[in-house]
């Protein structure tokens, strides 16, 4: 299971996503693209990693990104580039693929030789294409975080609700009653309430958290 946690319920129900580093080299006359692919949670995050990508490569001619949240957030810089040239053309490979909360950065050491603005984006799409390996591209599911309070004579009619619906059990305690933390997706989270309480004849207790995440099982 690989989670991410976030606070809006303005969210698509499944995104497409790469969970794992990668990265590619890339080389058009005498210059050199090194495009690296990495999973986001946040704008934050990605300013981090484009932070260390800079000082790692400090002698590059130029860090270039772009990234693409979950939230619709979306965020590119040519970084000296001619405008259009390298940015947008990143973004355009993470939409080719359809990938949401993922960064692309496409670091260049300048060869010595101009490559003109149509074949210079051209290199920036091909180097960000080539860091996307298809085999890596996975779907997550967006749950709901969720606590239910059972009585005890209620625990395998719950167990059995949330087979049903695929949810996942985060953690319980136990005290007079069992409290359980849950993620369901978020479009069954009503139906499974239904269902829970008349199962336990409307002794059970819910409580839906503002807490949303995209889990990969």
């Amino acid at each position: 299971m690989h989670s991410a946690a976030l606070s809006s319920k303005s969210l698509p129900e499944h995104i497409k996503t790469v969970l794992e580093f990668n990265e590619s080299v890339y080389k058009e006359k005498g210059s050199e693209f090194i495009a690296q692919i990495y999973h986001i949670e946040d704008v934050k995050q990605a300013e981090l990693i484009i932070d260390s990508v800079r000082k790692k490569f400090f002698d590059a001619t130029h860090h270039c990104f772009a990234l693409k949240l979950a939230t619709g957030e979306i965020k590119s810089s040519d970084d000296g580039e001619p405008k259009g040239t390298a940015g947008l053309r990143i973004l355009n490979a993470i939409e080719h693929f359809e990938l949401t909360n993922v960064m692309i950065v496409v670091i260049r050491y300048f060869g010595g030789t101009k490559l003109g603005v149509g074949p210079l984006g051209k290199a920036y799409y091909q180097s960000a294409i080539n860091a996307i390996d298809e085999k890596k591209i996975v779907q997550m599911n967006l749950y709901q975080k969720i606590s239910a309070q059972i009585e005890f004579n209620h625990i395998s009619q719950f167990h059995r609700i949330v087979n049903n619906f695929d949810g996942i059990i985060d953690n319980s305690e136990y005290s007079n009653s069992a409290i359980f933390n849950i993620f369901l997706k978020s479009k069954d989270v009503d139906k499974f309430s239904s269902e829970l309480f008349n199962a336990t004849s409307g002794s059970s207790i819910l409580k839906k958290h503002s807490l949303f995440t995209y889990i990969k099982i």
